[in-house]
C-alpha cells in the first residue's frame, strides 16, 4: 500500500463551489511529489483533504483518502487527532498564524511531542532542542527559549518544520513553506526540506505556486486547474516537454533571469488565463531615460530606529535617483532596508539624515492588499479616497472617474460597491494600483506588489504596471525580493545589504556580470526550472556553507 492514496476526491463549499473534482494520485515513502496551479486551483484544498482538516467546516468531501494505513474519511476524530503531528504532519504558508505568540517556541513544539508520545516534560524539551538544532537554528538550547517574534521570517519556518519532525512522521505536507522568503532564506528552507528527506525517508507532498520551488525540491509534478489534474510525470520531463497546454502556458509565464525586459502591452482581458511575453520581448532603449530629469533624487539617506546600544540603521548612505519614465528595481534579503527606503521615498517617513528631492507626485501600492484596503468599505470608496483628498466633491465626478480607473486596470466599473473579500488576490492587487493611480502620480513605488501571487497572476500585473508606465509616462520603483521578477521590469537594478547598496547599474549589466559577492550570491539561490542544474546549486550551496 501507497503511503497516500487519493481516489475521485470532490471537494464543495457552500453547496455549489467546487474546489476539487475527482482528483487521484498516490505517493510512496520516501517520494516528493510536488502539486503546483494558479490560486484557486485546489491545491491547499486537496492537501488540507489528507489530514481531514475539512471536517467540521461544512465542505463537502466525498471520494477516499488513505494516509499512512488511516482511512482518513471514516476515521474517528481521536484517529484523525493521532494521524497529525504524528504520522503525518503539516507546514503552513505564514509562521506566524501557526505559532502562538505567548509561548516559547521551544515550549510549542514539546507540547505536539508530549500529546503524542506521552514523554516526561524534560523529554519533551530534550527532543525540541534536538528538532531545533536539526533544523539548522544556531544554539537551539538558548534559542529554545525564544517567542515566535525573536526570529526573523526564516527561523519562524524552520521552526515549524521542527515542530512537524517532532513525532518523526512518516509525510510532511509543506503548503506553501517559502513564498513570503527572500531567495536565499528560501533556498536554505528548500535544501533543509530535500536534505531531511534523503535522511529520513519520509515522503513530502509540496504546495506550491512558484514552478520553480517544485523544480528544486520533487521527484514528480502534479499540475493542477481549478479543481482537476490537468498533468502529472516526472518533474524534468513535465517541467521540460510539457503535454498539455495549460502546463505550457504555465511554465511560460514564469520569470527567468535570462528574460529580457517585459514591454508595455494590452492588457485588458479579464479572464485569469497565464500569459507568457511576446517573443520580441526586449527592454527599451535607454537613451531617451538617461537624459530624462530625476523625479525624486536621494541624497546619503540615514534611517535609524531605536537609540543608543539598541540604535539599529536599518538604511544607511543610501544616495540614488529615479527619472520619468524608468523602473529601478530594487533587491536584497528581508532586513536589508528595501521597505523603508521605499517609505522614505513617499514621504511615509522622514529620514534621520540626508535629504530627499522630489519633483512630482508619489504614490505607494503596498505588498499586501488585504492589509491596506479597508475591509468595512468597498474598493470603489477606496480608490475615490485620493480624489475626495484633493477636494473633488461632486459624486457623479468621483464615481465616474473611480468607474474609469478600476477599467484601466483590467476590473469592471460595476465593481464599485463589492468589497476587498469579493476580490481574488490579483484584482486586490489592481485595486490598490488603481487607487495609487487616482492621485496622478508621476511615480509609483510597489513594495513588494507580486509576492504574494502565482505566477500568472503576478505576470498579469507586471504588464499591467508596464502598459501604465508608456502610456502615462509612470517612473516606478519596484521593491522585491523575487529577482527573476525585477529582472523583467527593470531598467536600472540597485542591490541593499544591511541598509547599505553593494551594487548598482544597467539591469543587464548586473545579471549578466556582478561584481560584489552579494549579488553573486543572491542570483545562485534563484530556483532553477532544470532539476539538474537545481542539484547543481544545491551542491554549489553546501560548498559554499562548509567553506
Amino acid at each position: 500500500m501507497s503511503l497516500v492514496e487519493v481516489n475521485d476526491l470532490a471537494i464543495t463549499f457552500d453547496g455549489s463551489l467546487r474546489a476539487v473534482d475527482g482528483l487521484s494520485f498516490t505517493l510512496d515513502a520516501g517520494e516528493a511529489l510536488g502539486i503546483v496551479g494558479e490560486s484557486g486551483s485546489g491545491k491547499s484544498a486537496s492537501a488540507y483533504a489528507l489530514l481531514g482538516l475539512h471536517r467540521g467546516s461544512g465542505a463537502q468531501v466525498t471520494g477516499s483518502v488513505s494516509v499512512a494505513g488511516v482511512d482518513v474519511q471514516s476515521a474517528s476524530d481521536a484517529d484523525l487527532r493521532r494521524l497529525r503531528g504524528g504520522p503525518a504532519a503539516i507546514v503552513f504558508q505564514d509562521p506566524l498564524s501557526s505559532l502562538d505568540p505567548y509561548y516559547a517556541i521551544g515550549d510549542q513544539i514539546a507540547e505536539v511531542y508530549r500529546v503524542h508520545t506521552k514523554a516526561s516534560r524534560r523529554a519533551a524539551r530534550a527532543r525540541a532542542v534536538e528538532v531545533l538544532d536539526r533544523v539548522g537554528i544556531p544554539d537551539a538550547t538558548r534559542r529554545a527559549r525564544s517567542r515566535p517574534h525573536e526570529f526573523s521570517g526564516g527561523m519562524r519556518q524552520r521552526a515549524l518544520i521542527a515542530m512537524a519532525l517532532a513525532c518523526e512522521p512518516r509525510l510532511l505536507i509543506a503548503d506553501e513553506p517559502t513564498t513570503a522568503l527572500d531567495v536565499t532564506v528560501q533556498a536554505q528552507i528548500l535544501d533543509l526540506l530535500h536534505d531531511l528527506r534523503r535522511a529520513t525517508g519520509m515522503g513530502l507532498l509540496l504546495v506550491t505556486h512558484d514552478v520553480g520551488v517544485a523544480a528544486e525540491s520533487v521527484d514528480d509534478v502534479l499540475v493542477m486547474r481549478a479543481g482537476r489534474a490537468v498533468e502529472r510525470g516526472a518533474v524534468a520531463d513535465v517541467l521540460g516537454s510539457p503535454r498539455e497546454g495549460y502546463t505550457k502556458a504555465l511554465l511560460a509565464a514564469v520569470p527567468r533571469l535570462d528574460a529580457r525586459r517585459v514591454p508595455a502591452r494590452g492588457l485588458r482581458s479579464r479572464t485569469p488565463a497565464p500569459q507568457s511575453p511576446p517573443a520580441n520581448a526586449g527592454r527599451r532603449p535607454r537613451e531617451g531615460l538617461d537624459m530624462a530629469p530625476p523625479l525624486v533624487e536621494a541624497v546619503e539617506l540615514r534611517q535609524v530606529f531605536g537609540r543608543g546600544k539598541s540604535a539599529v540603521a536599518a538604511v544607511d548612505g543610501v544616495s540614488l535617483s529615479v527619472r520619468r519614465g524608468e523602473t529601478l528595481g530594487v533587491v536584497g534579503e528581508s532586513g536589508s532596508g528595501k521597505t523603508t527606503l521605499g517609505r522614505m521615498l513617499v514621504g511615509l517617513l522622514a529620514p534621520t539624515s540626508g535629504r530627499i528631492d522630489r519633483t512630482g507626485r508619489v504614490q505607494m501600492v503596498f505588498q499586501d492588499p488585504v492589509s491596506s484596503l479597508n475591509p468595512r468599505r468597498s474598493v470603489g470608496e477606496s480608490v475615490a479616497d485620493p480624489l475626495r483628498a484633493r477636494g473633488e466633491r461632486d459624486e457623479a465626478v468621483i464615481r465616474g472617474r473611480v468607474g474609469e480607473l478600476l477599467e484601466r486596470v483590467g476590473l469592471d466599473a460595476g465593481q464599485y460597491a463589492r468589497y476587498p473579500h469579493e476580490f481574488s488576490g490579483g484584482q486586490r492587487q489592481r485595486v490598490g494600483i488603481a487607487r495609487a493611480l487616482a492621485a496622478e502620480p508621476e511615480l509609483i513605488v510597489c513594495d513588494e506588489a507580486v509576492s504574494a501571487l502565482d505566477v500568472t497572476t503576478q505576470a498579469q500585473v507586471t504588464a499591467l504596471l508596464a502598459e501604465l508606465q508608456r502610456e502615462l509616462g509612470l517612473a516606478l520603483v519596484f521593491i522585491a525580493h523575487d529577482l527573476a521578477v525585477v529582472r523583467q521590469v527593470s531598467d536600472r537594478i540597485v542591490v541593499m545589504r544591511q541598509g547599505r547598496i553593494v551594487e548598482q547599474g544597467d539591469v543587464d549589466t548586473v545579471y549578466g556580470n556582478p561584481q560584489d559577492p552579494y549579488t553573486k550570491q543572491l542570483l545562485a539561490a534563484v530556483p532553477a526550472l532544470d532539476p539538474a542544474l537545481a542539484a547543481v546549486r544545491r551542491a554549489a550551496r553546501k560548498e559554499m556553507a562548509a567553506a
